[in-house]
């Protein structure tokens, strides 16, 4: 049987899953929606509001699509899964419940707790108790320590105060700030000396298969300095996830994650994006995601073997224990190039130009438009550039060889995107 596939999203996420389903010989056609440039190259690109459910499901009636793959978290927070599964329509994606693994950090706190997971401590104080919260925290006199709003915050609602004056700044922020719709309530942790690295499985409901790990830079400066981002580059495989950590991590933290939802009656079906903190007793969860993490599916889709549909197709009913999946042995790094101002007021509209000189590697839409023949700019991170090679060395100087070709007014890039990585191999 070939599939009509309706993807939904339009960063660099999702047109790295358009890049891989397209190449699915299952495949018959593809609708992007929104999608982007990029994507136009993989599929249809569609004008749908993918928070109009209704509006979706008529595209996918008139269209006679067989499966919805949903990129994006907030759609899936807001039970698009539950929605179309009601019609009994196949969606790849975890319904309402399970997704709240990411829509609220009090219900994964929680969840952890009740489990036996690894994670920090943690205390959570309402919007109203914001200020028993910040006589908390200075009481206490432990810095840094770790703030994060309860709702979603498009990766950007941590902070992470280093003294009393700081701690005072970041209640206003979640006060009145932009955070303050994503902090109805307000989860504060110990912090958690170590290195990052995240892990991604994907999921059926009821077994699970680790398709990769891979490391993210989410601050807007060199040296993991300055403002929270989306994210700023990855590096994939990361060193620090040597294969007996990764076992124990299956072992320890996604099995009982896996096994704690379906008990619970909120089987997960999906990508389950687990952010870990390998510190000096073993590695701890710093976060769940929901869906792929955006820029580490850049990194982690190419190195997918298997038919990427196929997979996907194998999750939605329930037997991925019995798909194999095969990944290459090839290191890859991925470097955002953003908007200069970004993660706080940045200008669109910048012309791009040397997208025709990339002569290897890949380049992945996140913040485009067309206008004519013209590719211009239209976010704050634009596009992910991705090199690949043998080592981790070569796979960082492919990507930054292809990012020298390409050019915008303010591009702004991080110019160490994988030193963590080199320095450990070292």
């Amino acid at each position: 049987m070939k599939y009509n596939v309706l993807l939904l999203g339009s960063g660099g996420r999702e047109h790295a899953l358009a890049w891989g389903i397209a190449k699915s010989s299952k495949l018959d056609k593809l609708f992007i929606a929104p999608g982007n440039p990029g994507t136009a190259k993989s599929g249809e690109n569609v004008a749908l509001d993918i928070s109009d459910f209704d509006k979706v499901w008529e595209f996918i009636q008139r269209h006679d699509i067989h499966l919805t793959v949903v990129g994006p978290e907030q759609p899936l927070v807001d039970g698009l899964a539950d929605f179309l599964e009601e019609k009994c329509h196949a969606v790849f994606g975890p319904k309402q419940q399970a997704a709240m693994l990411e829509g609220s950090k009090e219900f994964a706190k929680d969840f952890m707790k009740r489990h036996d997971i690894p994670t920090a401590a943690y205390k959570v104080f309402s919007q109203n108790e914001f200020d028993k919260a910040a006589e908390y925290i200075i009481e206490k006199n432990k810095y840094p320590v770790v703030l994060k709003a309860d709702g979603l915050a498009g990766g950007k609602g941590v902070l992470i105060p280093e003294s009393e004056q700081e701690t005072l700044k970041a209640f206003e922020e979640l006060k009145d700030g932009s955070l303050s719709g994503a902090a109805s309530r307000l989860v504060v942790e110990e912090f958690m000396e170590g290195e990052e690295v995240s892990v991604f499985a994907i999921c059926d409901g009821d077994s699970f298969k680790v398709i990769g790990n891979a490391q993210d830079h989410k601050r807007i400066g060199e040296g993991d300095t300055g403002l929270n981002t989306g994210g700023m580059g990855a590096y994939s495989p990361a060193p620090i996830g040597a294969k007996e950590l990764l076992e124990s991590v299956e072992e320890e933290i996604i099995k009982p994650t896996i096994d704690g939802m379906k008990a619970e009656g909120n089987p997960y079906q999906g990508i389950l994006y687990v952010g870990l903190m390998i510190t000096s007793d073993g590695p701890k969860v710093v976060e769940y995601n929901c869906r792929f993490g955006d820029p580490e599916c850049q990194v982690i889709i190419p190195a997918m073997k298997s038919d990427l549909l196929d997979v996907i197709i194998s999750c939605t009913e329930g037997r991925l224990s019995e798909t194999s999946i095969e990944l290459d042995n090839q290191y890859r790094c991925t470097v955002v190039l953003a908007s200069g101002g970004y993660p706080q007021g940045y200008e669109k509209g910048k012309e791009i130009t040397g997208l025709e000189n990339i002569d290897a590697g890949m380049v992945f839409h996140a913040g485009t438009k067309t206008d004519g023949n013209k590719l211009l700019t239209n976010g704050g991170r634009v596009l992910n550039v991705v090199g690949e090679g043998q080592s981790l060395q070569s796979a960082i100087l492919d990507a930054y060889n292809q990012v020298h070709k390409i050019g915008f007014e303010n591009m702004y890039y991080r110019n160490d995107i994988g030193a963590k990585g080199l320095k450990r191999l070292a």
